[in-house]
Protein backbone atom coordinates (compact mmCIF):
# COMPACT_ATOMS: atom_id res chain seq x y z
CA UNK A 1 0.00 0.00 0.00
CA UNK A 2 1.52 3.60 -0.71
CA UNK A 3 2.11 5.81 1.76
CA UNK A 4 -0.83 8.56 2.21
CA UNK A 5 1.29 11.55 1.82
CA UNK A 6 2.38 9.88 -1.65
CA UNK A 7 -0.84 9.23 -3.08
CA UNK A 8 -1.50 13.07 -2.32
CA UNK A 9 0.93 14.67 -3.75
CA UNK A 10 2.71 11.98 -6.66
CA UNK A 11 2.48 13.90 -10.68
CA UNK A 12 -0.04 11.08 -12.27
CA UNK A 13 -1.19 13.23 -15.17
CA UNK A 14 0.49 13.97 -18.46
CA UNK A 15 0.70 13.74 -22.01
CA UNK A 16 -2.72 14.03 -24.27
CA UNK A 17 -4.39 13.60 -20.85
CA UNK A 18 -3.20 16.71 -19.52
CA UNK A 19 -4.06 18.69 -22.82
CA UNK A 20 -7.42 17.85 -22.54
CA UNK A 21 -8.18 18.37 -18.96
CA UNK A 22 -6.70 21.54 -19.69
CA UNK A 23 -8.87 22.05 -22.90
CA UNK A 24 -11.50 21.15 -21.74
CA UNK A 25 -11.79 22.99 -18.24
CA UNK A 26 -10.24 26.34 -20.44
CA UNK A 27 -13.57 25.91 -22.92
CA UNK A 28 -16.25 24.80 -20.13
CA UNK A 29 -14.82 28.46 -18.39
CA UNK A 30 -15.47 30.22 -21.19
CA UNK A 31 -18.99 29.02 -21.87
CA UNK A 32 -20.03 29.55 -18.31
CA UNK A 33 -18.10 33.01 -18.54
CA UNK A 34 -20.49 33.47 -21.49
CA UNK A 35 -24.06 32.24 -19.97
CA UNK A 36 -23.96 29.47 -22.02
CA UNK A 37 -25.83 27.28 -18.88
CA UNK A 38 -28.14 27.91 -16.57
CA UNK A 39 -29.95 26.44 -13.86
CA UNK A 40 -28.74 23.24 -11.67
CA UNK A 41 -26.41 22.30 -15.55
CA UNK A 42 -24.13 24.91 -14.50
CA UNK A 43 -22.93 24.16 -11.70
CA UNK A 44 -22.06 20.83 -12.69
CA UNK A 45 -20.73 22.48 -15.35
CA UNK A 46 -18.46 24.67 -12.68
CA UNK A 47 -17.31 21.39 -11.08
CA UNK A 48 -16.09 19.57 -13.88
CA UNK A 49 -14.27 22.91 -15.42
CA UNK A 50 -12.83 23.37 -11.96
CA UNK A 51 -11.71 19.68 -11.66
CA UNK A 52 -10.30 19.60 -14.72
CA UNK A 53 -8.27 22.93 -14.67
CA UNK A 54 -7.07 21.89 -11.13
CA UNK A 55 -5.86 18.63 -12.25
CA UNK A 56 -4.20 20.08 -15.44
CA UNK A 57 -2.52 22.60 -12.71
CA UNK A 58 -1.14 20.26 -10.15
CA UNK A 59 -0.34 17.15 -12.92
CA UNK A 60 -2.23 15.04 -9.91
CA UNK A 61 -5.80 13.31 -10.16
CA UNK A 62 -6.60 11.17 -6.95
CA UNK A 63 -8.82 8.80 -8.69
CA UNK A 64 -5.96 7.89 -10.24
CA UNK A 65 -3.52 7.28 -7.68
CA UNK A 66 -6.40 4.49 -6.10
CA UNK A 67 -6.77 3.16 -9.62
CA UNK A 68 -2.98 2.78 -10.25
CA UNK A 69 -3.06 4.48 -13.08
CA UNK A 70 -0.10 6.86 -14.30
CA UNK A 71 -0.26 8.96 -17.79
CA UNK A 72 3.57 10.64 -16.89
CA UNK A 73 5.43 8.90 -20.00
CA UNK A 74 8.49 7.65 -18.53
CA UNK A 75 11.69 8.38 -20.75
CA UNK A 76 14.58 6.42 -18.16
Amino acid sequence: MKHKYKVITEENVGGIDLVLRALIGCLLTLMLALDVFSGWIEIVVSIIAFFGLYTSITRHCTVYSFLGINTIRDDS
